[in-house]
């Protein structure tokens, strides 16, 4: 158990500020095709408790830790009004596109800080396994958070950016869709489907960290 917390407590930063991060860019193009809404709501900040959810930031956390140390879990959706945007096909895309891209940009982030952490940093430093642990963590968490949410699975953003291309009225019916998308997730997780679609987020992850150690022990 004391390795399930000590893991737990590794991933906990890069996951709440991954899922965070996701949300606010979320609001912030939203906020640049015209809907102000997240920024009216207070959700256009890096505050974790303007974006924390009781049921995905805290009890799916902590029943991953009783399940073995693993960390899944979502944030509170920032709130969007699609017909606010200047452009609706373009503002739909690019905001759904958003949180997904901004965690492939922190995954790449995070493996340039592992580099740099690797190369320079000595490891008799006291903080060094554990930091070097965080940052891997980061690469993976926010890999996963990326290739997840691109499903195109109602509710997730996947699914947003597969309606931007649709005509209307395939459009409403995809969205109503939503109703059963927990449902479809947990069954398509209970079979493993979930699972062996982001099995690339590994080699992925392994990958953007090999390619850091790389590009960093070159300079």
């Amino acid at each position: 158990m004391a390795h399930s917390v000590q893991f737990f407590l590794i991933q906990l930063p890069a996951f709440l500020f991954a899922i965070c991060f996701h949300e606010f860019m979320h609001g912030w193009v939203a906020k640049r095709y015209g809907d102000l809404t997240a920024e009216e709501s207070g959700r256009l900040t890096l505050n974790p408790l303007a974006h924390l959810d009781v049921m995905g930031s805290i009890v799916m956390p902590l029943l991953g830790l009783w399940l073995g140390g693993f960390l899944f879990g979502w944030a509170k959706p920032v709130p969007i009004r699609p017909q606010n945007f200047k452009h609706f096909r373009r503002g739909l895309f690019w905001v759904s596109f958003a949180g997904p891209l901004a965690n492939l940009v922190m995954a790449a982030g995070a493996a340039l800080l592992y580099g740099g952490w690797v190369h320079f940093v000595s490891n008799d430093f006291f903080f060094y396994l554990p930091l070097k642990a965080m940052l891997e963590a980061a690469v993976f968490i926010n890999l996963i958070l990326a290739l997840f949410n691109l499903l195109p699975l109602p509710p997730l953003d996947g699914s947003k950016m597969v309606q931007a291309f649709l005509p209307l009225k395939q459009a409403i019916r995809f969205e109503q869709m939503a109703r059963f998308g927990f449902f479809i997730l947990i069954a398509l997780a209970y079979t493993g489907v979930i699972g062996s679609l982001l099995e690339p987020a590994r080699d992925l992850g392994v990958y953007f960290l090999k390619t850091s150690l790389y590009m960093v022990g070159g300079i």
